[in-house]
């Protein structure tokens, strides 16, 4: 019975161990280093929409085009307006009360359109350690730094133009990794 038992097991146990649910993790990979982001579920469609991109490599060739110390590092389409107005790119708002514009949220951008869409093509970190209260219920909050800060503090700090683009441009290699809540724990350390 005991042999029965062990077979038994052995045979559960990577059953168990591969059967975990992996979560997806956004990464960006800069020049100065990697950022890692946990999408939120209460945001599906943004959530969605940042995987696509990045699964596809649209941010690949793009860069963080917009950077202001005490505010924001905004990455992907620049603010153009073929970047707002492509139905293709734009998604509805999806407001959730909860997430608020704290330091290291991740917002989707967008112009002044009367609907609040998102452009989804473009995304930007929150840097300011206060928080940014005045853009919440404005724009989509759909994601958290959990491993990067110091990374995105070093970005905001470059030398910019009068636009607040870099001068020297800061590249983005966009993917998503799947990882179980174990390596996602690992990562927050």
């Amino acid at each position: 019975m005991k042999q029965g038992l062990y077979l038994i097991v052995f045979f559960l146990i990577p059953i168990f161990v591969f059967s975990q649910e992996k979560t997806p993790i956004g990464k960006i990979a800069t020049p100065y280093g990697e950022i890692f982001i946990q999408l939120d579920d209460r945001t599906p469609n943004h959530k969605q929409s940042f995987i696509e991109l990045a699964e596809a490599g649209y941010w690949d060739s793009l860069t963080f085009n917009r950077v202001i110390p005490d505010f924001v590092a905004q990455g992907g389409c620049p603010d153009t307006e073929e970047g707002f107005n492509d139905p293709e790119y734009l998604l509805a708002p999806e407001f959730v009360p909860e997430l608020k514009h704290i330091y290291g949220a991740v917002g989707a951008g967008r112009d002044g359109n009367p609907d609040k869409l998102s452009a989804r093509c473009q995304f930007y970190i929150v840097q300011n350690p206060a928080g940014i209260p005045r853009l919440d219920g404005d724009y989509t909050i759909f994601g958290q730094v959990i491993k990067g800060m110091d990374i995105v503090e070093r970005i905001v700090r470059v030398k910019r133009d009068s636009k607040d683009e870099p001068l020297k441009p800061i590249t983005l290699a966009v993917s998503v990794v799947y990882l179980s809540e174990a390596e996602v724990a690992l990562l927050k350390n």
